[in-house]
């Protein structure tokens, strides 16, 4: 059995990239915030959170 895709909604999304500015601000590597906020690395690499400033 498939399981099905998870969808956010528009308030959740903005609330997990907050928190992962937050965290990579406080100098959590972007490895460690991508796990804690769920999602896969290559979400994070492809220029949903980024470490530039």
């Amino acid at each position: 059995m498939a399981s099905r895709r998870r969808r956010h909604t528009p308030e959740q999304i903005i609330r997990k990239l907050r928190e992962g500015e937050k965290q990579l601000g406080q100098g959590m590597g972007l490895a460690e915030v991508c796990k804690h906020l769920e999602i896969t690395e290559a979400t994070c690499t492809g220029g949903v959170i980024s470490t530039a400033e």
